[in-house]
């Protein structure tokens, strides 16, 4: 297990050195004239580590939405590979202007506190206060909010070796995640069952044998648009 700790934390490492923490994806198809916002924020999943960047489920999901007719500005995205909830509201602290509002804003935060054996408590504490950034960056508060569930990366060939463990701390994480997010009253996105089914079908994990591919997060979106749809006003 020390072995595959070493190794995940020496690719976060790498990738952190070369990921940016905040990111305008302006040099996607942007409507004239766009009248909603969307703010993500997170870290690799968010960020689409091993992925180009119109794979970035952010970014997929703000195409659909205009799909549907809604003019989505392309998405703000405050993320990085290898990021704790602490990391995320550093980054937050840092990147974010205080008055600026979001119509949309999702969360997907707390891989990196598991692999890093951080305690979950504190990951209830950290996570609670970013949900709170978060409504506050939000125009219509906790209804323009989302979280999205972390995905189980023992089911990658990466993880495979240690998935019943893996898995069973994930499950915990989500636990927390899911409780904090009602606690809230924010919409709750379970899409770890998707990303097990990565040993089954290998086009779903990205080139790392780590991360999902553009397609594992397509069919994220597939999952919720329709929810995260009607959070908007026509």
């Amino acid at each position: 297990m020390k072995k595959l700790c070493y190794f995940f934390l020496s690719i976060f490492l790498i990738s952190c050195s070369s990921t940016s923490s905040t990111l305008d994806t302006s040099s996607n198809q942007t409507p004239e004239d766009p009248r909603f916002s969307y703010l993500a924020l997170g870290d690799s999943y968010t960020i689409g580590e091993s992925v180009v960047e119109t794979e970035r489920w952010p970014v997929q999901l703000a195409e659909q939405l205009r799909a549907r007719g809604y003019k989505v500005a392309p998405p703000k995205i405050i993320a990085k590979t290898g990021w704790t909830t602490r990391d995320l509201l550093d980054g937050i602290e840092r990147e974010l202007d205080v008055q600026r509002d979001y119509d949309l804003v999702s969360i997907l935060i707390g891989v990196n506190n598991q692999y890093q054996n951080r305690p979950l408590s504190e990951y209830e504490e950290e996570l609670r206060t970013v949900f709170r950034k978060a409504i506050n960056h939000s125009k219509t508060m906790e209804k323009g909010v989302f979280a999205v569930s972390i995905p189980d990366y023992g089911y990658t060939p990466f993880g495979l070796r240690d998935q019943e463990d893996i898995s069973a701390e994930i499950d915990r994480f989500n636990e927390v995640f899911r409780r904090v997010a009602e606690e809230f009253e924010v919409e709750f996105f379970n899409i770890t069952p998707i990303s097990r089914q990565g040993l089954e079908n290998p086009d779903l994990i990205a080139s790392d044998d780590l991360h999902p591919s553009g397609l594992m997060y397509s069919s994220w979106v597939d999952q919720f648009v329709n929810q995260v749809a009607e959070k908007l006003p026509q």
